[in-house]
């Protein structure tokens, strides 16, 4: 199955693994993209060593085209995004923040950059500073997606730029594909179902659970991080959602996070101050929420952990392979395009 996306990045299929933290590793990454999907590895836990080592490791796995995801505003990105230059990775994924940078040394050496957008006005902004594709995140999606549904959000960033656009949130299947592509885009981001998958590194209770809920088990709160964000029904999530921050707890965090990413917490301390109380906040919710979100992960504790979870998770039925997920995808999709007349 063809499109401009898969031309373009030389891809087989339109579908891509979205770059989750924590769950999108080396393993679920290179099993996307050998399945002839786009694979992007999540960056964003990661200190700029592993960073390079998971490179190297994805590319061990693969030799097909896959990303890395670095969220710009968040400590170490930077560092991670210019190692993922210096490995020559083939794409690089931001998301908020300027990318101008990332384009102009990703081209030099042949890659791609896929802006994640929420909105018509970062799109437009995306595509003047470089940007070969937008992922469209859609109110469906799990963390961050946007205020205006995939259905909507689609065609007005189709209408807005000239460059391939991928939708997310809310795809799981091959219907999906086709809706999506039927508004204009060029493919699909799918984390909830690549997340629950046999390559995936989430704890099998963890899994079980997503399986055993429903479409409306999930909720948006700007508890976890200070953004918008949509988690997984669970105690512990919704406790967080109704208590205010414990900011001793947050200090004694945001010494593990600095600690795990490399970058001095001195450093990371400053730049928040400097960037305003709004960020201090900010950077105190996710030093807190990394705790959280490894034991929903790690452990398969879903009563005093948090899990990040699209919509879409209520049409989660199984555990299959990264291949079989694809398998199923294109299947599907070419047997609805054959039934319109």
């Amino acid at each position: 199955m063809k499109t401009k996306f898969t031309e373009l990045f030389g891809i087989q299929y339109p579908v891509v693994l979205s770059g989750m933290s924590k769950v999108a590793v080396p393993k679920l990454v290179a099993a996307v993209s050998n399945a002839g999907g786009l694979g992007i590895l999540a960056t964003g836990p990661l200190s700029g060593d592993e960073t390079r080592a998971a490179i190297r490791e994805i590319r061990s796995l693969t030799d097909k085209p896959f990303g890395i995801g670095v969220t710009l505003i968040m400590p170490g990105a930077v560092e991670n995004a210019q190692i993922g230059l210096e490995e020559k990775v083939p794409v690089i994924n931001f998301s908020l923040g300027k990318g101008d940078w990332i384009a102009e040394q990703a081209h030099a050496y042949g890659g791609k950059v896929i802006a994640t957008v929420v909105n018509e006005r970062h799109a437009m902004a995306a595509q003047r500073h470089g940007a070969d594709a937008v992922f469209a995140t859609g109110y469906e999606a799990a963390a961050h997606g946007g205020p205006v549904t995939s259905m909507v959000l689609i065609p007005s960033i189709v209408d807005a730029v000239d460059i391939p656009v991928i939708g997310a949130g809310g795809f799981a299947d091959g219907r999906g594909l086709v809706a999506a592509l039927a508004l204009g885009a060029q493919g699909i981001a799918m984390g909830s179902r690549f997340s629950i998958t046999q390559e995936s590194p989430i704890h099998d209770n963890t899994k079980q659970t997503v399986i055993g809920n429903a479409i409306e088990d999930t909720f948006i709160t700007e508890k976890l991080d200070g953004m918008d964000c949509r988690v997984m029904k669970s105690p512990a999530a919704e406790k967080m959602d109704k208590a205010s921050i414990n900011l001793m707890a947050a200090l004694k965090n945001s010494f593990k996070v600095s600690k795990s990413l490399g970058v001095p917490w001195v450093k990371v301390a400053v730049g928040a101050l400097i960037t305003g109380p709004e960020k201090v906040m900010q950077l105190a919710r996710s030093a807190n929420a990394s705790e959280a979100l490894d034991l929903a992960i790690k452990q398969g504790d879903v009563v005093n952990g948090v899990h990040l979870v699209g919509q879409v998770q209520g049409r989660l039925k199984d555990t299959p392979t990264v291949a079989e997920v694809m398998q199923r995808v294109i299947e599907e999709a070419e047997s609805v395009k054959s039934g319109f007349s």
